[in-house]
């Protein structure tokens, strides 16, 4: 059985957003650099994409039509990470605390938080956490990377399927 391009691109997704959680913890538990509530959300967008791009090429299987319909899903996921990183950038990141925001409501409330720290607990404020990586801001990058992601949703979506 080949693998279509929407099949390539579902699973290249999938790795970039598997890189950026992968950098993202390092970031954290190596080099201590601490998590606010608008950055765990954009993690967990990431392992959303991620895990909803493999969905879709194991679907894909079973009916290639599938795969258009998680182009569409990852392509709005994405564009909520951008919303989600422009407001860390141009609002979060300027406030003293990013408690009771959306972010920090959203992500006690889902107890992911608590039930899974090492990845999704919110150690910092957005101030706080504000930081650089080779002169641009962690936030810029998350951005940058949902835009990139949503093209490749929005190709995986618009792109014809072959009939295996």
């Amino acid at each position: 059985m080949s693998t279509d391009l929407s099949s390539r691109i579902l699973h290249l997704t999938a790795l970039l957003c598997v890189a950026a959680l992968t950098i993202a913890l390092v970031s954290q538990h190596v080099f201590g650099m601490q998590p606010c509530a608008w950055c765990v959300l954009q993690r967990l967008i990431f392992a959303t994409i991620a895990l909803v791009c493999w969905a879709g090429v194991l679907a894909g299987r079973l009916a290639a039509g599938l795969r258009r319909a998680v182009g569409l899903i990852v392509a709005g996921l994405a564009i909520a990470g951008v919303t989600a990183a422009w407001y860390q950038y141009t609002v979060a990141a300027k406030m003293f605390s990013c408690d009771m925001t959306f972010a920090d409501r959203f992500m006690v409330q889902s107890g992911l938080d608590a039930n899974v720290p090492w990845i999704f607990g919110i150690f910092a404020s957005c101030m706080d956490a504000r930081v650089d990586l080779l002169g641009v801001e962690y936030a810029l990058w998350s951005l940058g990377l949902f835009l990139v992601i949503a093209v490749l949703g929005l190709a995986t979506l618009l792109l014809r399927t072959r009939q295996a």
